[in-house]
């Protein structure tokens, strides 16, 4: 059964006040400042490994988005184990591969969500080749479409580790941000993931540590800017 969005942490829309939906504001904000010459607007969110947040932050993330005005749209990309669909309650019966197939078109594939200016591309179907799929130039060429029409186009991917899919969407993306679970991933798989991103020349935009204790025994996230 779907988990609802309140389930899965949708706190940014859920508790805007709260200082965790707070912290996404922040978030946003350090991406919009990263870069004084280049706008940042397709960006990439993974993790090393299942399990760290990644999805959770780029919802919450999107969410921010487009409470300040901007026109959003969130694509699934994890074609291997998609979750958005959930967060915002969507079927998730046709999406990206559907599309990146050749069997629909954007404005087919695209579904809006009950928070004002933010659309979400579900992933659709489990295809049998999501590498090849994100690698292709239908893919480039949605991304440009997309550009025509959105101010963010917000992508989530597989974890780096896991398969290739990331550093393939990575070489397309105007920056990366990185998900760790705090206490979760050990420091060289964490390593080995960026390794694996900085070999494809993507652009890091900076770390998000998820779930970090304070001392409340609260969950918090801390945002650390990537290093020039």
């Amino acid at each position: 059964m779907p988990a609802s969005a309140n389930n899965l942490k949708l706190i940014t829309y859920e508790n805007p006040r709260s200082y965790i939906s707070e912290s996404y504001r922040m978030l946003r904000t350090n991406i919009q400042f990263s870069e004084i010459d280049h706008q940042i607007r397709t960006i990439l969110v993974t993790s090393s490994e299942p399990g760290e947040g990644k999805s959770t932050t780029i919802s919450n993330l999107a969410v921010a988005f487009a409470q300040e005005g901007k026109n959003v749209v969130l694509i699934d990309a994890d074609m291997r184990n998609p979750t958005l669909h959930h967060y915002f309650m969507k079927s998730n019966r046709q999406g990206l591969s559907n599309l990146l197939a050749g069997q629909l078109n954007v404005k087919q594939a695209l579904s809006e969500t009950h928070i004002e200016h933010l659309t979400v591309l579900t992933s659709g179907p489990i295809p049998p080749n999501p590498a090849e799929m994100l690698a292709s130039k239908r893919m480039d060429q949605l991304l440009e479409d997309l550009l025509q029409t959105f101010d963010v186009v917000l992508l989530d991917s597989p974890p780096v580790l896991a398969v290739t899919d990331a550093q393939i969407v990575a070489t397309k993306c105007d920056g990366v941000v990185f998900v760790l679970g705090s206490g979760k991933v050990k420091r060289y798989r964490a390593s080995k993931a960026l390794a694996r991103l900085q070999h494809v020349n993507a652009k890091i935009l900076g770390v998000v540590l998820n779930n970090k204790p304070n001392n409340n025994n609260e969950e918090t996230y801390a945002y650390y800017g990537a290093s020039r």
